[in-house]
């Protein structure tokens, strides 16, 4: 089941949350553009109760496979619905909660020439490297593709020609890991390993931070893909587990999310 933020709240509080004193530590399995933001949070909430959070970030679609598996999470933050609420279909997880939002940039390499009215023709162009992460995989993955079906309204065939020339760089089981101390996309496009990146914007923007000549490029309105970012408590989630998704609803939790890129979700 999916909940507005409002209704969601209510469920949460509805579990019955007393003092967290008794629990230790929450177990978040969270999306890999949610690193920052999160960890952010973990650490504020840790600072006003005592109560550790540890994060595993990762591709949502194999953090989902590993929680049906059995792996021992208490929260899920997904880059998108799909895959939390599939969890809570299954009764691995309560309702879920759309908690933030996020959309697609373009991130381009330096000396690529590169505008939102332009984006299509460049990512088109045979001698362009195309990058994306990994569909079903990662959501990310999933929305490059949402954009690909976009551009097929705008100029026939161009599904196939991205589709069939897009680079699957990460977010697949057999991905390289992604460096501890940079962005994988930062390295990725400055590397050139591709030309032109679709990721989220607070992804593109943290890789420029790091390598200040790549370049970040809105796409154009008919290309235009949000991404809806779904959180959920997961059946082993105790009252801390609770207490933290509360605390990322809140508006302290947004925001911090806020500060990364990340809009809130309209209140019911």
């Amino acid at each position: 089941m999916i909940l507005g933020r409002g209704l969601a709240l209510c469920a949460l509080i509805a579990f019955g949350i007393p003092a967290v004193a008794q629990e230790s530590s929450v177990r978040l399995y969270a999306a890999g553009s949610l690193r920052a933001g999160m960890t952010e949070i973990g650490a504020a909430f840790t600072k006003d109760t005592g109560v550790a959070v540890s994060g595993e970030f990762g591709a949502p679609g194999l953090l989902r496979e590993r929680i049906a598996k059995g792996e021992a999470a208490d929260v899920f933050a997904s880059a998108n619905m799909e895959h939390p609420l599939s969890l809570a279909q299954s009764g691995r997880a309560g309702p879920v909660v759309l908690f933030a939002r996020n959309r697609l940039c373009a991130l381009v390499a330096s000396g690529v020439v590169v505008t939102p009215d332009t984006l299509l023709e460049r990512m088109l162009d045979a001698r362009v490297k195309l990058g994306t992460s990994t569909p079903k995989a990662d959501p990310s993955g999933d929305y490059a593709w949402q954009v690909f079906e976009k551009a097929e309204r705008l100029k026939a065939g161009a599904y196939a020609a991205l589709s069939g020339k897009a680079l699957k760089l990460t977010g697949a089981p057999d991905s390289p890991p992604p460096p501890k101390d940079r962005s994988v996309y930062a390295k990725l496009v400055a590397e050139r390993t591709a030309d032109i990146f679709l990721t989220y914007c607070t992804n593109a923007l943290l890789a420029r931070k790091e390598e200040s000549s790549l370049q970040v490029v809105a796409l154009p309105e008919a290309l235009a893909v949000g991404a809806d970012y779904g959180l959920a408590l997961l059946d082993r989630g105790g009252p801390a587990a609770a207490r933290f998704a509360l605390f990322v609803m809140s508006v302290r939790g947004q925001e911090i999310l806020a500060r990364h890129g990340f809009s809130a979700p309209a209140l019911p």
